[in-house]
């Protein structure tokens, strides 16, 4: 897989790893300009299961000098009535969580709440928009990826998390450890549970994309939860995922 200099940049900014391309003059008392935002990455993501869609999700992920923040919103196709569901997960600019929102519109109206107290990561979680608020506290630090149940973007910035601290690129060549598992920690706000994901990158793959076959690049990820193959682009965004077990797709439109 090539890595172009933009590509590069993109990735390295999103995530933040490389926090010295954000070094900017602090702003004086006067200066009340904004940061510019640039928008990353958008789109949606159709959900098919035996080849019938049955639910999208759309997103954007806008970073700018303060982090990056990834918007979601997820809404199933159905004859019985429609679920809907939004998250919003801001980063900081070294890559850790600043606050993550998850909430249910329809059936229900669930909300979830992460942020880091005390260097630790706690959830306050609701049933229902009038249920008590219950306080849930993870030891898990800021750096640790939130994996929530239907917003398949947030795998994206888990792939991105994977390519920028485990590749290395020579010659403008993005260069990964083939078959080597490289561990992360979770956490799944939605379940309310903490879970170890790894990530291995198997290289170069051709998978169909409507029914047309695309070069791409194959990780696999694996977790307690499930494995799921992932499939990625030149640009490093993520194109098909599939659910191991279930044979449930999920492409970018």
């Amino acid at each position: 897989m090539k890595l172009s200099v933009l590509g590069f940049a993109v990735l390295a900014c999103v995530l933040t790893i490389a926090a010295s391309s954000f070094a900017k003059e602090k702003p004086n008392a006067k200066q009340k300009e904004e940061p510019s935002a640039k928008t990353v990455d958008s789109g949606a993501f159709g959900v098919f299961q035996n080849e019938k869609r049955v639910a999208t999700e759309t997103f954007s992920i806008v970073q700018n000098s303060h982090g990056s923040v990834a918007t979601s919103e997820f809404k199933t196709e159905s004859t019985n009535g429609d679920a809907a569901q939004s998250s919003k997960l801001e980063l900081a600019p070294n890559g850790e969580i600043l606050r993550y929102e998850w909430r249910e519109t329809s059936p229900g109206s669930a909300e979830a709440s992460v942020a880091v107290s005390n260097d630790f990561l706690t959830e306050h979680y609701k049933e229902s928009r009038d249920a008590k608020e219950q306080v849930k506290p993870f030891l898990l630090p800021a750096s640790t990826s939130i994996l929530d149940d239907y917003f398949f973007i947030q795998r994206e910035i888990l792939v991105w998390k994977y390519l920028a601290t485990s590749c290395k690129t020579q010659k403008g060549i993005l260069q990964c450890p083939l078959k080597q598992e490289v561990k992360f920690g979770a956490l799944n706000a939605h379940s309310q549970i903490s879970i170890p994901v790894s990530l291995t990158f198997l290289g170069p793959d051709e998978a169909p994309i409507h029914g047309v076959q695309q070069k791409l690049s194959k990780i696999d990820l694996k977790s307690d939860s499930g494995d799921w193959s992932l499939w990625v682009n030149q640009q490093f965004k993520l194109i098909r995922i599939e659910d191991v077990e279930t044979g449930t797709e999920i492409v970018r439109d």
